[in-house]
């Protein structure tokens, strides 16, 4: 061996041995390994990597004997995994900086779901609908830590996300990074629709008066455990970790070890508010440059507003980003055709500018763009700021030289003399230059050639507007994310790629999206700029859609229009598309709210785009979805039935559906040999709503089950039946509502009905019920009912469907709301009769069980008596009960039946209740419900006692 091998040899075996990772599985075999492991300084994994293998080894689908993927088992070691999961959380105290920090929103949300699992929180329960001060401490800390990342999470979302440059394409991980976006998106929608009842929850926690108790691992092991080990320590109210109530007040859910306070972010909060709100101190309102600034703006003071801005100037206090908001909301009012901002605009820009140029910072592009046209009064007060910006006693030379540079630079830039001359003659110049370095100035300006001022060109078309100065290419990627007009958007892609031609500007922001079938067509441009453009003009376009900002919308898709019309046909007549869609939605949020109905055009241009039969052209389903909900809700029933060309319907399916829709609303209510179209759209939206297993093996050679819909109207049904159709014609949702519930009702092992209207249209069965997705039925039929109450809320037959949907799914005083709710649109809040076809013997009997098992039992006998047969055996049964959680014999006097009140005098008689008696007694005496009076009497004294009693429900549980 040579001498340098027995070094190196040596060199390694006194290298100390890095302990291999521990592996996730080695915490299954060893119990008491994950604390340990926990309590080191560096573990390795670390905690927050833990609980992702953790859960993600728990959630793996498992694939059984015939190859079939089946959703993950509920067994012993998936439990023991979440449960670990749980624990290395509580290790971490719940603390969700840290969490959020390091897990996705998907992971998570399955952490937190797990919780609010083990904290015996009944799955599918709204938060908002529990009674916090009733729950256990640990459960009621388990949906406050929730809801508050729930709403930590929306916030957080709201915030641009500058996109990660990506490296080599990968499929794999580019599939895998896709479904994770989805992922978060679908749970985001979600958090979104939910946020006001977290809010509602959050709220209601503030007003506990008791301390709450957050998991620890000791508390997660003895939930662990097998049932009578316990001992009952879990239950205890001292179990966990305390969080005191001062503690929950301050950060809903965090520990006392992680109850942190940043508080000059809470200062600004307080500040921040404190503005929005009127204050009986005005002196403290004027306390900060903040307040004062809010006030200018309120008040319009803008000169005051300037003098904020330059003794600001010397102080320094204010933040760059917000003088730039300020600045920017200026720009915004000026836009909107204030001309008197215009020259407050250029003050303060000036005074930012001069703030930056003290700090360092590179000189900002709207001042660039108000120097464009300098004149006399602008030079006079940048000089007067630059003056007051700098104590030239105290300055030290470094903002001495700062300040020379900019000056020396205005002349350079300035092609009127007399102007140059303005700033050389001025005593901060001179005092700031020396003699040599003015002459060398006076040298290079006579020196240098005149220039064209491109912008006194005038704009003629798109494509005519100059490029201005450039500028740094971070600012000029700023504007771009926040302009919205289709010139300047191309003004600032120009200088960017006379910057650096290595860049895809289009990249630039993770919320320009286009869609895929749109995206492969716009990146296959050859030409960088051209991409860019129209990326870009085609994203800012269909965001400022989706936030209903149809001008700027309008203006940038036909910015977008002209670009491609001179060299690609094909995103013509996309772009053509998009503004027909554009145009859909501006009529449906402006005049269509009022039942305007649309423009002859309009309707041509629908039938065209339905018609259109154009080869290779990328379309968008909404569009086509929208094309046939815009020709429904108008009530082109004519179109759909009688006009539409045959080879339309048999090769558009979202024609078909429409036209299928159209023939059973006409048909409606008929008689039975016109229910042939009824039948037609039953087996559609059958087939639709079923699914066949299909394998296919994917690119890891693995074997996955995959649920495909069985036609492309699978798509359609989606949107059309549930969220774009019935937007001005009920009857159509109506129809649908009524279709899905017989749907949902046909299955085998439901228990509960739910009723609609005309479900007697529809066939009673399915061939094979098998095949029949009835989880997504369900799902439907719940979307379906908030939507369709969301477009009128007093139709009281959508009001019992939701009130049913409640009772099936066990959700009992939500049930008797919209019971209730149903009769008291229906008949003036019940001072009229509530129609037999609404409160059927059907609902009575379910509006009686929900009492029943609210433990509200004298409501029940009193409900037994509006069936159309008075059920005495069930009143009786009610009547015995004594642990009840109603008003009990405060609401005898809204009994009528006699048989019942002598039921009740002696049922208190035989319990020696004598006041309850004598309360029965008074109310079986009232001469109204003497036997011997007409049935008129009788019918108005029972009439009475209704109405009287369900005004009193309804305030109860509405």
């Amino acid at each position: 061996m040579s001498a340098e091998a027995a070094d190196r040899e040596a060199a390694t075996s006194s290298r100390p041995c890095t302990p291999p990772q521990t592996s996730w599985f080695e915490f299954l075999l060893e119990e008491a390994l994950l604390e340990t492991h926990l309590k080191k300084p560096c573990p390795d994994p670390p905690p927050v990597q833990l609980i992702v293998q953790f859960l993600e080894q728990a959630s793996k689908p498992s694939v059984n004997e015939q190859n079939q993927v089946q959703p993950p088992p509920d067994n012993k070691r998936n439990r023991i995994l979440k449960l670990l999961a749980l624990k290395v959380a509580a290790h971490l105290k719940w603390d969700l900086d840290v969490l959020e920090k390091s897990l996705s929103v998907p992971v998570l949300n399955m952490l937190l779901n797990e919780l609010l699992c083990i904290s015996k929180v009944p799955p599918g329960t709204k938060h908002v609908d529990v009674d916090l001060s009733s729950l256990p401490p640990n459960t009621a800390m388990a949906i406050l830590l929730y809801n508050r990342w729930a709403i930590r999470t929306i916030v957080q979302s709201s915030f641009p996300v500058k996109q990660v440059k990506p490296g080599p394409p990968q499929l794999n991980a580019m599939n895998q990074i896709q479904q994770e976006k989805e992922l978060t998106e679908n749970i985001l929608k979600v958090l979104k629709e939910q946020a006001a009842d977290s809010i509602l929850v959050l709220e209601a926690a503030l007003k506990l008066n008791k301390d709450l108790y957050v998991h620890t691992i000791r508390t997660l092991d003895l939930l662990a455990m097998e049932p009578g080990m316990v001992n009952g320590e879990t239950e205890s109210s001292t179990a966990g970790l305390k969080i005191s109530t001062e503690e929950m007040q301050c950060q809903i859910g965090s520990s006392s070890l992680h109850c942190t306070i940043d508080e000059k972010r809470l200062a600004g909060y307080c500040q921040a508010c404190g503005v929005l709100t009127s204050s009986s101190n005005s002196t403290s309102q004027q306390s900060t440059p903040y307040s004062q600034i809010h006030c200018c703006m309120r008040c319009g003071n803008y000169q005051e507003l300037v003098k904020i801005f330059l003794e600001d100037n010397i102080t320094l206090r204010l933040p760059v980003q917000f003088r730039q908001s300020v600045m920017r909301e200026l720009f915004q009012k000026a836009q909107q055709g204030n001309d008197v901002l215009d020259e407050i605009c250029f003050r303060i820009c000036t005074c930012n500018t001069v703030c930056d140029v003290m700090q360092g910072r590179a000189i900002g592009i709207q001042f660039n763009q108000l120097f464009l046209k300098p004149n006399k009064e602008k030079i006079d007060f940048l000089l007067e700021v630059c003056s007051r910006s700098i104590n030239l006693e105290h300055a030290s030379e470094s903002l001495k030289r700062k300040m020379a540079a900019f000056l020396k630079n205005m002349c350079l830039s300035l092609e009127d003399l007399q102007l140059v001359f303005m700033i050389s003659s001025h005593e901060l110049f001179i005092t700031l230059l020396k003699d040599d370095e003015r002459k060398l100035l006076i040298d290079q300006m006579r020196k240098r050639s005149p220039r064209v001022n491109l912008c006194t060109k005038p704009v003629t078309s798109f494509y005519d507007i100059p490029a201005s100065a450039s500028v740094n290419i971070g600012q000029l990627e700023h504007q771009l994310i926040l302009s919205v007009d289709p010139w300047r958007i191309r003004q600032i892609l120009i200088e960017l790629h006379g910057m650096t031609s290595e860049r895809q500007f289009w990249t630039i922001s993770s919320k320009w999206e286009v869609p895929n079938v749109y995206g492969s067509v716009i990146l296959g441009i050859k030409d960088n700029l051209t991409r860019d453009l129209v990326y870009i003009l085609m994203a800012k376009g269909l965001h400022c859609s989706a936030i209903k900002d149809f001008v700027h919308a309008k203006q940038l898709f036909a910015a977008c229009l002209e670009l491609v019309t001179e060299f690609s046909p094909k995103l013509r007549q996309v772009m053509l598309n998009e503004m027909l869609l554009l145009d859909i939605y501006t009529h449906e949020a402006g005049a269509g709210a009022s039942g305007e109905r649309p423009p002859p055009d309009l309707i041509s241009r629908v039938r065209g785009y339905l018609e259109m039969r154009v080869p290779d052209i990328p379309l968008r389903q909404v569009v086509a979805e929208e094309c046939v909900a815009f020709m429904l809700n108008w009530r082109e029933n004519e179109y759909l039935t009688m006009q539409v060309p045959l080879l339309l319907v048999q090769t558009n399916p979202y024609v078909k559906l429409g036209q299928l829709l159209a023939a059973t609303c006409k048909e409606l209510p008929g008689p039975k040999e016109s229910r042939r179209t009824a039948k037609d759209l039953w087996e559609v939206v059958v087939q639709i709503c079923s699914v066949s297993n299909q394998h296919k093996r994917g690119s890891d050679g693995r074997v996955s089950l995959i649920k495909q819909r069985e036609s492309t109207l699978g798509i359609m049904y989606r949107y059309v039946s549930m969220k774009y159709l019935i937007k001005s014609e009920p009857l159509v949702l109506t129809t649908i509502l009524s279709l899905f519930v017989k749907l949902h009702n046909v299955r085998e092992d439901i228990v509960n009905d739910i009723a609609a209207e005309h479900i007697s249209i529809w066939p009673s069965t399915i061939p094979n019920l098998q095949s029949v997705d009835f989880e997504a039925v369900a799902v439907t039929v719940k979307e379906l009912v908030s939507y369709a109450l969301t477009i009128n809320s007093n139709n009281h037959f959508w009001l019992i469907i939701q009130a049913d949907i409640y009772f099936a799914t066990n959700q009992y005083s939500a049930a008797l709301h919209y019971y209730l709710q149903a009769g008291a649109v229906c008949s003036d809040f019940f001072n009229k009769m509530v129609p037999p076809d609404v409160y059927t013997d059907q609902v009575i009997k379910r509006m009686i069980k929900c009492c029943s098992l609210l433990n509200c039992h004298t409501q029940v006998a009193i409900l037994c008596q509006f069936l159309r047969e008075i059920d005495y055996k069930t009143a009786f049964k009610a009547l015995q009960e004594q642990n009840s959680h109603d008003a009990m014999d405060s609401y005898y006097d809204y009994i009528w039946d006699v048989t019942i009140l002598e039921y009740l005098t002696y049922l208190h008689h035989k319990r020696g209740e004598t006041d309850k008696r004598q309360i029965a007694i008074k109310a079986i005496g009232q001469t109204e419900l003497n036997a011997s009076n007409p049935e008129e009497v009788l019918q108005l004294a029972a009439q009475r006692r209704k109405k009287k009693f369900l005004q009193a429900m309804a305030k109860l549980y509405f």
